[in-house]
């Protein structure tokens, strides 16, 4: 597998994973983190124009899709319920999601992201227990609760490198 920034004409594919992600997640119990329609076309637009939408690849096909970004999330300003491990600069990880029948591939993603940078921040739904479980599994430390811009709450994870995993703000 390798992993690529997305392309426009990527677009069809990444849109058809999300689709496939969103029946997943309604499926297992989690309809509600993503509903019907989000990421809409449009996010994901705008995610490949910001060069923020990164690809993973195998056998020439796109299995998984995922936005990355070195970058404060203003979402994650405010944690209730725990804390951040530190205050460092961070890389977010969002609307990761990987296409039917495929194995690893998040896993692959993320441990790709954790080489980029050795300190990550991401979240997900009370209701997504196999993202979770693949946080826990991967190193990631249960850091309390986000909202989202328009309110819904979320569980926070942070992973870091030893060395990074120092409270202090090294900006």
């Amino acid at each position: 597998m390798e992993i690529r920034k997305s392309k426009r004409e990527d677009l069809k594919g990444i849109m058809s994973i999300y689709a496939y992600a969103r029946n997943f997640m309604a499926e297992n119990g989690n309809a509600g983190q993503w509903g019907k329609n989000y990421p809409s076309q449009t996010v994901v637009e705008k995610d490949i124009q910001e060069q923020r939408s990164y690809v993973c690849i195998e056998d020439s096909k796109i299995v998984g899709v995922f936005y990355f970004a070195e970058k404060e999330d203003p979402t994650y300003k405010v944690i209730e319920d725990g804390d951040w491990i530190n205050d460092k600069p961070y890389g977010v990880i969002h609307r990761i999601a990987s296409a039917e029948g495929t194995k690893g591939v998040a896993t692959f993603c993320m441990n790709w992201v954790y080489e980029q940078i050795g300190n990550i921040r991401i979240d997900t739904h009370r209701n997504n227990i196999p993202m979770q479980s693949l946080l826990i599994k991967l190193g990631f430390k249960r850091c309390g609760v986000i909202y989202l811009a328009d309110g819904s709450p979320r569980i926070a994870f942070q992973r870091c490198i030893k060395s990074e995993c120092a409270k202090g703000d090294n900006k």
